[in-house]
């Protein structure tokens, strides 16, 4: 399936890799393994996970470094990770979050609680990316509006100018002008008309962009009560 959730797990004992890629891989999910920080590193670069299930303790390379190489890199920085750690200090699973954990187990585990964990994680980074598309949608909004009353503004300059134009034609006498003086008011009638249709053709050209600009984002939207479905049902069939 294309939509299948990667995760990447990083721990030094080969039986938490084995465990979890079994009991993940017949979840639906597609699994990646390493066994050290360096390895970890490496292949979250190259295999792009939905979330990384991270050992703090490790050798080489530890999931506090690992954690801070990923978070310091804007290709990576937004991949979610929930780390393990035999420890149970406060000031640990803190100076863990600081550096961009987005959940903490502390060994030993349960399955159903990791699964748990993983699954609210990986909701919790849905519902942040749909506020991003909401918030750049709210964005593309503002600029639109910002835009339209900038040029309504120029709208109303330019006719007042043009109004101006007209009202000194139509105040002179025959005897009084020239064609000269006639010539460059129409020149300046017409060099304002010119003016109008250009702010309204820019206008036109920015609802155009930004109406496509919506609907591209628009299809990236889900409804909460979809997402919330599509999270718990994620992954939704068991394989045998």
């Amino acid at each position: 399936m294309d939509n299948q959730t990667k995760i990447l797990i990083v721990d030094d004992e080969a039986i938490n890799l084995d465990f979890f890629d079994v009991m993940l891989s017949k979840l639906g999910f597609v699994v990646e393994k390493a066994k050290d920080g360096i390895e970890g590193l490496e292949k979250a670069k190259r295999f792009l996970p939905d979330i990384i299930i991270l050992d703090n303790i490790m050798p080489r390379m530890s999931g506090w470094e690992l954690t801070r190489l990923l978070k310091t890199d804007p290709k990576y920085k937004g991949i979610p990770i929930v780390m393990f750690s035999a420890l149970n200090d406060v000031k640990d699973k803190v100076a863990g979050f600081e550096l961009g954990v987005d959940d903490y187990i502390t060994k030993p585990f349960n399955f159903s609680e990791v699964l748990a964990r993983i699954r609210a994680v990986l909701r919790n980074r849905e519902l942040y990316a749909q506020i991003v598309v909401r918030e750049s949608r709210l964005s593309l909004a503002e600029e639109l509006s910002a835009d339209m009353k900038q040029n309504l503004l120029d709208f109303v300059k330019t006719i007042d100018e043009l109004d101006a134009a007209i009202a000194t034609i139509s105040s002179q006498s025959e005897t009084e002008t020239d064609l000269k003086s006639k010539a460059k008011l129409l020149h300046e009638v017409s060099e304002k008309s010119r003016q109008v249709r250009q702010h309204v053709a820019e206008l036109d050209a920015r609802i155009e962009k930004t109406s496509a600009e919506w609907e591209q984002l628009k299809k990236s939207e889900i409804g909460l009560p979809t997402l919330e479905t599509k999270i718990r049902e994620n992954p939704v069939q068991i394989q045998e």
